[in-house]
């Protein structure tokens, strides 16, 4: 048995600005140098966050996602998201706060209720790809971007075509743009999360979208047929807590926040991969166009599975902890941040031999993924509340993109991987070539043209 001993693993020894500098702008090649020296339980120091343990052992990562939730918090763990999310956020509570929050977010994307919006993603993507310019160099990244974004308000708000959606959809772009770039996550990194949070600046550039969202509040508790509404902010204004109050008006609005920003930047980046990586491979992409047109999505389903896999979004979840927790032989101390690495563990060869850095779906379609092995939306009672919709998203944008148009790469070589704010997009926006597709006729018609 390992000897159990009461220091952290072992770790790059360069100063904590260095380690910072090379996890924010080569998160990959850090990551992986790191594992290659120290295997799958390492320490990492980052400003304003501590200590980080990195864990790319499933065995591990099934230790902190079937932990006991008093001990590894996820909430403290995710205060960096504060200032834009608000106190409330499901995603910034711990224990039994965190449990009620959630208890009320997840009727609405579970089952029936979450298959309705199909149609609306269907809609969305099928009106954006018809605007897209034929037969010369266009970027996905921000045309998905457009999707998500408008499917995500459209089933949030439920609200149609109209000048409160323009408002609001043209008030949240840009107060995320803004949170996101550079500049400001540069401030979050030397201030830290409570500081940036008292600055004016930041208060005032979300003081645009706020009033637009308190202004749908209120203007919604007050229709008459919100009983007969099944958009998510009409559901959450009938939630009740255990004592059977309604939400407040500031718990509505962190938690729609949080539903608007992680239901937007997120998939539209796993999209725009998802094309990245298909474009390069055209096998795989008429596979899958040729599926899409039978009405199948098995395939697709597994290219949006890889997707996540190869290109993670999201590179890691973390896990503050509350007191010392024994694992992979060491006695972590109170207070560090345990770290499952999803861009790790998706690379490992023990689980994805061989070759865990080739894009190939059909590692999917004969084996399934795995509860501790894909972990592209985390784990456990803290696993991503809107899993479900944005797999459901990626494999009907991605379907509708297949039987629309021909797509190439507009350069041969891959796209790397460069970071904004915390999640890994590609670092040429996912550029193509789009041609308009000649719909196939019928058998029938072909043989009367004969």
């Amino acid at each position: 048995m390992t000897p159990v001993t009461q220091q952290l693993p072992p770790g790059p020894r360069m100063p904590r600005l260095v380690q910072t500098i090379g996890w924010i702008t080569r998160t990959g090649p850090f990551l992986e140098r790191c594992h290659a020296r120290y295997g799958d339980v390492f320490s990492v120091r980052i400003a304003q966050e501590g200590t980080w343990v990195m864990l790319a052992d499933p065995e591990h990562v099934r230790q902190v996602f079937t932990g006991d939730p008093k001990v590894f918090h996820a909430g403290e763990a995710n205060a960096i998201l504060r200032p834009v999310l608000g106190d409330n956020s499901v995603l910034l509570l711990d224990e039994q706060p965190h449990l009620a929050q959630r208890k009320l977010l997840l009727p609405p994307f579970h089952g029936e209720r979450m298959q309705r919006y199909v149609d609306v993603m269907r809609e969305v993507a099928e009106r954006e790809i018809d605007g897209w310019p034929q037969g010369e160099p266009l970027e996905l990244w921000p045309r998905m971007q457009a999707v998500t974004l408008e499917v995500i308000m459209r089933a949030v708000f439920g609200m149609q075509e109209g000048e409160r959606l323009d408002r609001l959809r043209e008030a949240l772009r840009t107060s995320l743009d803004w949170a996101t770039a550079p500049t400001q996550m540069a401030a979050l990194a030397l201030l830290g999360p409570e500081r940036v949070s008292r600055l004016r600046i930041f208060r005032e550039q979300f003081t645009g979208v706020d009033e637009l969202i308190y202004d749908e509040i209120r203007a919604r508790r007050a229709e008459e047929d919100l009983g007969e509404r099944d958009d998510i902010m009409s559901l959450l204004l009938q939630a009740r807590h255990e004592d059977g109050s309604p939400m407040s008006d500031e718990e509505l609005r962190d938690e729609l926040m949080t539903l608007l920003t992680a239901g937007h930047e997120t998939t539209a980046t796993a999209l725009a991969w998802g094309i990245e990586r298909l474009v390069r491979h055209p096998d795989k992409l008429e596979r899958l166009r040729e599926e899409a047109e039978a009405g199948g999505d098995e395939y697709v389903d597994a290219v949006a599975k890889e997707t996540l896999r190869l290109r993670p979004v999201i590179p890691i979840v973390v896990r503050r902890l509350t007191e010392p927790v024994e694992i992979g032989g060491y006695t972590i101390p109170a207070g560090v941040k345990l770290a499952p690495c999803i861009y790790l563990m998706h690379r490992h060869a023990s689980v994805y031999d061989p070759d865990p850095t080739a894009f190939r779906p059909e590692r999917f379609l004969e084996q399934p993924a795995g509860t501790y092995t894909w972990i592209p939306f985390g784990g456990g009672i803290r696993r991503c509340i809107g899993a479900s919709f944005a797999v459901v998203e990626m494999k009907t944008v991605l379907s509708a993109i297949a039987r629309s148009v021909d797509l190439r790469a507009v350069q041969p070589e891959s796209e790397h991987v460069v970071r904004r704010a915390i999640t890994l997009t590609p670092s040429r926006g996912a550029q193509v070539v789009a041609q308009r597709r000649v719909p196939a006729r019928p058998r029938d018609e072909q043989a009367v043209a004969a």
